[in-house]
């Protein structure tokens, strides 16, 4: 059986892509490469890594997902800052849903090295 794909829409294997993420092996280098991998741990119901990554400022103190909510695709729009030396950015993106779609600009900072989730327009 080949790898599941990555639901942030790479085409990479998610173990290469948003899971290593997940895991801890890695970081994300860019505001992007968050957005992306947060979109992905909605897919897979990670709630741990959704706080995680999430600016201690907005970050709520406990996160419950719907496990009902079918995430069918992420569609990135537009970014701007947030590259790998930026402190900084914004990403905007429609994420669909069975029987909807989020449209959403995030902001993203970096704090102590690493990229966090600040809130939404």
């Amino acid at each position: 059986m080949p790898p599941r794909r990555c639901p942030c829409g790479s085409g990479l294997p998610y173990d290469e892509c948003c899971g290593r993420l997940h895991t801890g092996e890695a970081t994300a280098a860019t505001a992007e490469q968050l957005m992306r991998s947060r979109y992905s741990a909605f897919v897979v119901g990670d709630a741990a890594y959704l706080l995680a990554t999430w600016h201690p400022t907005t970050r709520p103190r406990s996160l419950e997902l719907d496990p009902h909510v079918r995430w069918a695709g992420l569609d990135v729009l537009a970014t701007t800052g947030g590259g790998m030396l930026a402190a900084e950015g914004t990403v905007e993106f429609v994420a669909r849903y069975a029987g909807g779609e989020q449209h959403e600009v995030s902001r993203f900072v970096r704090e102590d090295g690493a990229w966090r989730y600040l809130d939404a327009a």
